[in-house]
């Protein structure tokens, strides 16, 4: 009878000690450390207690990718959704800059006096290059305002009734008065005999229907230290060109010789916003930092 006592206080005493279920089974974890990371809960978190991701923060549209990651704008961009970057691509931003407060503006009628000048290849002081179109015209220095001239279409009246629209190329130094354009011979001609020397003209701005689209080029040395940027057949005169920088758009100060010029290299080789005289920004994307290349684009300003 005492044996079989103790040996069911025994068999009590082991039943007793033997582990239990744990209290909340459910919120048991195994943690796998993974190498080169800390070693994290395989459970996920109870969703009441997560807290949201940047990911759920993500805007729903997508915008243009950045050329650089380190050029991403500081604050969100205007430009709408763009195809993949590629040495071509560009889009238009749905907003408007300011009109420029320059010289020479839109639907204003200027009084001068025509002259003309041997053109040769139609290459001048805006540098755009030699051309086959010899309708081209020097600025008067004043109007010419450090290049924001060059580009200009421009619809000239001479006091006889006889019309004539020139692209400015050139810079007509002094004694070349405000109001005065330096035509080419070629183009003088239509307005008038040669031998005339001085005609009384009307001018001003055009906004041409047919014209194909805009192009970029980087000047001869630029590189991701120091760049020059020119537009390139553009519809409408360009009032100032930025560029995309770490810390936003930046603009870049003009040359006379038609170059907007990054002296440190900021923006050299990102994203190029161009806007014209009448307030029109367009935003081109993916041009490669290639010296003396004339980028065609995929853009150009509206007629006006």
């Amino acid at each position: 009878m005492t044996v079989l006592t103790a040996a069911g206080a025994l068999i009590g005493l082991v039943v007793a000690l033997r582990p239990g279920p744990t209290p909340d089974a459910g919120a048991a974890t195994t943690v796998v450390p993974v190498a080169g990371t800390e070693a994290t809960p395989t459970t996920a978190p109870s969703t009441s207690s997560a807290t949201p991701t940047s990911i759920s923060r993500a805007p729903a549209t997508p915008t243009s990718t950045p050329t650089s990651a380190s050029h991403a704008p500081a604050t969100p961009r205007t430009t709408t959704a763009a195809a993949k970057p590629s040495p071509r691509v560009s889009s238009r931003t749905p907003g408007r800059a300011a009109p420029r407060t320059g010289r020479i503006q839109p639907h204003t009628p200027y009084k001068g006096v025509a002259t003309a000048y041997k053109a040769a290849d139609g290459d001048g002081a805006c540098l755009f290059g030699p051309s086959d179109d010899l309708m081209v015209a020097a600025m008067n220095t004043t109007d010419y305002e450090s290049s924001r001239a060059c580009g200009a279409y421009v619809l000239v009246r001479a006091s006889n009734g006889a019309s004539i629209t020139v692209r400015i190329t050139n810079e007509c130094p002094l004694p070349c008065a405000p109001g005065q354009l330096d035509l080419s011979e070629q183009a003088f001609a239509k307005l008038a005999d040669l031998k005339v020397g001085r005609l009384p003209i009307t001018w001003s701005l055009l906004s041409p229907d047919t014209l194909g689209p805009l192009s970029i080029r980087y000047k001869t040395g630029s590189s991701p230290y120091w760049c020059g940027i020119q537009v390139i057949n553009h519809r409408n005169p360009v009032d100032r060109l930025e560029v995309r920088t770490a810390q936003g758009w930046r603009q870049l100060p003009r040359t006379d010789y038609n170059y907007f010029l990054s002296t440190d290299g900021s923006g050299c080789g990102s994203s190029i916003r161009v806007t014209d005289v009448y307030g029109e920004r367009l935003t081109v994307d993916g041009i490669a930092l290639k010296p003396d290349v004339a980028q065609p684009t995929r853009l150009q300003f509206a007629p006006r």
